[in-house]
This record gives C-alpha cells, sequence and structure tokens, in this order.
C-alpha cells in the first residue's frame, strides 16, 4: 500500500463512470438488518444485475462462508476464485467471479476502493479510505463496521492492484462523483458532517479530494435526497452523463421537502456553469411497510427502520455499465414516474441500453443500484 504520497502527484485521476470498465465490484447480501426477509428478495435483485453487468465486463462478487452457497445457486455460471490472485478467472471477458472477502454488509460503492487511473492510460491503482459506517460513533448505522472498513485493501491484496492509503481520511464511494476532466462532485451535508472529518476544514477536505481523485475543482452541491441516512450522499441526488452536463433529482411539488434541497443544489450547479437534466424523483414516496418491518432483524447499535418511513428513492441512483444503463425502478404507484425517467435516461444516453431494474428491494435496505456496485476502470485507456 502506497502510503508517502497521492495519486495526482503520480499522475492518477479518477475517471468518470461512464468511461471503459475492467470490471464492476459487489458483495452478495444477508445483513437482516437491511435485507429484510433473510435477503432473499435482495439477492434476486443482486443475481440479475449481476447479469446485466457481466453482459458488458467483468463482475468480482465477495461472498463470505454463508453466502458463498446462495450466491452459486443463484449465479451457477460464477467462477469460485479460491487463489490469492484473481487475475487468471477476471482475465476473461464477461465472467462473474466469486470472491472469498468478510463484510458487514453489502454497500461496494462505499467499502470497495476507489480506483483511479495513470494520465497515460496504463496503468490503475486503487485508493484504501477509512470506513466509519456512515458516522462512526457521531451518527454511524451500525455498531461494527471493521470487516467493511479492512474490505478496500483487501480485495486490493487479492486481485493485486496497487493502491494508496488515504491514512485516517473517512470517505465513501457514494459521497463523490467524478466527471473524469477534472472536476468532483459531493455534497456539503455529507463531507462536512461531524461524522466524517471533523478535524479538518473544508478547504483542507477540498484539497484531499483534489489529491487523492487528481481534480482541479470541486462542486460543493449544499444538500442530497431527503431522509437519505448516509448523510445525503451525492450518488443519489446528482450525477455526471457527460463532462460537463448532469442529471439532478427534482420535484416541481414545493410542498415535498425535496424542493427546497434539490433547488439549493440547481442554483450551484448553474453558477459552476454545468447543464443540468431534472430526473423526477417518484411522485409518490416509497416507503417501509408492516410487511417489510417484519422481515427484518436489528441487532443492538443498528439504526432501525420503522413503518411508513420515507426511503431515499431516487432514479439517480442508477449505474452505467459498459454498454448500458441500470436504472432504477420503483412500480406500483410509481409506474408512470418510473417510465418517464427510462424516456430521459434513454435520450441522454444514445447508444445505451437502458435496463429498467424493479429496485424497491434494494432501498427497502437504505441505498439503491449505484450503492451496490463499484467500477474498476479499464486501463489502455488514453484520454
Amino acid at each position: 500500500m502506497i502510503k508517502d504520497t497521492a495519486p495526482s502527484h503520480d499522475g492518477f485521476y479518477m475517471p468518470a463512470e461512464y468511461e471503459p470498465h475492467e470490471a464492476t465490484i459487489m458483495v452478495f447480501p444477508e445483513r437482516p438488518g437491511s435485507w429484510p426477509h433473510g435477503a432473499k428478495p435482495a439477492q434476486k435483485v443482486f443475481a440479475r444485475i449481476i447479469r446485466e453487468i457481466a453482459a458488458s465486463e467483468k463482475v468480482c462478487v465477495a461472498v463470505n462462508e454463508r453466502t458463498r452457497q446462495a450466491a452459486k445457486e443463484m449465479l451457477p455460471e460464477a467462477v469460485i476464485a479460491d487463489q490469492e490472485l484473481l487475475s487468471g478467472a477476471v482475465n476473461e471477458n464477461g465472467r462473474i467471479v466469486l470472491i472469498n472477502i468478510p463484510t458487514d454488509d453489502a454497500w461496494a460503492r462505499d467499502i470497495a476502493p476507489t480506483f483511479v487511473r495513470s494520465r497515460d492510460g496504463s496503468r490503475v491503482r486503487g485508493i484504501n479510505w477509512r470506513f466509519n459506517a456512515w458516522g462512526g460513533e457521531y451518527d454511524g448505522l451500525y455498531a461494527h463496521w471493521e470487516k467493511d472498513d479492512a474490505f478496500a485493501p483487501e480485495f486490493m491484496r487479492k486481485t493485486g492492484y496497487e493502491g494508496y492509503d488515504a491514512g485516517d481520511f473517512v470517505l465513501e464511494g457514494g459521497s463523490i462523483h467524478s466527471n473524469g476532466a477534472g472536476t468532483v462532485m459531493t455534497t456539503e451535508a455529507c463531507l462536512l458532517s461531524p461524522g466524517r472529518n471533523p478535524h479538518l476544514s473544508k478547504t483542507e477536505i477540498e484539497d484531499r479530494l483534489k489529491a487523492y481523485l487528481g481534480a482541479e475543482r470541486v462542486i460543493w452541491l449544499p444538500r442530497g435526497i431527503y431522509n437519505d441516512e448516509t448523510n445525503e450522499h451525492v450518488d443519489n441526488v446528482c450525477a455526471f452523463t457527460a463532462p460537463d452536463e448532469v442529471v439532478l433529482a427534482w420535484t416541481d411539488d414545493k410542498s415535498d421537502p425535496q424542493y427546497e434541497l434539490s433547488a439549493a443544489c440547481l442554483k450551484v450547479l448553474e453558477e459552476a456553469g454545468i447543464r443540468v437534466h431534472k430526473l423526477p424523483i417518484p411522485k409518490v414516496p416509497v416507503t417501509v411497510s408492516e410487511a417489510d418491518l417484519e422481515g427484518y432483524v436489528f441487532e443492538e447499535g443498528e439504526d432501525v427502520r420503522e413503518t411508513g418511513e420515507r426511503l431515499a428513492a431516487s432514479y439517480v441512483n442508477f449505474y452505467f455499465t459498459n454498454d448500458a444503463v441500470l436504472l432504477p425502478q420503483f412500480g406500483g404507484e410509481n409506474e408512470m414516474s418510473d417510465a418517464r425517467a427510462v424516456a430521459i435516461m434513454k435520450e441522454l444516453c444514445p447508444g445505451r441500453r437502458i435496463v429498467p431494474i424493479p429496485a424497491r428491494d434494494i432501498i427497502l435496505g437504505g441505498g439503491n443500484i449505484h450503492c451496490i456496485t463499484q467500477q474498476i476502470p479499464a486501463a489502455n485507456v488514453i484520454n
């Protein structure tokens, strides 16, 4: 692990998600406090997403001794990687690889390495941030997160990727977006939260982002999605679709608590010279039902859910694969909202398949498709 320098000093930067991938990292779910009814409904959706991604790139799926069998049953085509290094299995295009690494939950975006690429396109390295379950002792979502915090360095060790150690700097992958051309987005609500890096000023945090992500500027959006328990990650409210274009979660309903949050973000984006495409949130809020609540098993110290609780549902939490956009769909009373989101993304992403994914069983865990995926950019790509 590289500790005495930062990626930007070595000529590395974070590419945009819509640039070519080598692979995607996911974790097969099981945590009973996140995924109700024995995680079976969530596992089925995860398996579908894994197959969709594998149509155009490799997928490395972390499993443990309990989830390994379930993953293999749902993904019989998967290769089980028992060797320390996965290079032989990973080098086959489209292959699904199960890799044994224990975790506390399944949020690959937040616990996996953030990958950066050299300016000449020849090398890819990972970054190991500090993970504290979205707030640590201040407002973290569960009491123990040691396995999640150890995931990034262990993944890099087993897969042979060189990596940078960001030391005690707390950051989750869902709290940043890069356009691959010098601009990074984040939210003040998250990165200035007392549960992240309270010993650092906003300027110092921005300097860290520039140093580790190879960025020249940071756009600070004020807020994220209403009731987002991650302290409002940027990946749920705004995402790049081109170097100077974004989709922004939106509502025209001024009585909705999301309206003021999105309006504040719109102002910042327009002042930064970014072209904004509004992507309306589900018209009917997605909430926890009584049947959902009966399926959870919470442990001591873990954040709990309540019947009627509004979940942070947003269509912005999509994922770019090499040939598609995997787009959350919420169904029921939101069928028209779902269809509208598909139509908007088709217009904004010509040349990519728009793949609607029924995602209610994911949002019940607190996040969505983008939150459970982490891209590894392809090497030998020259911009």
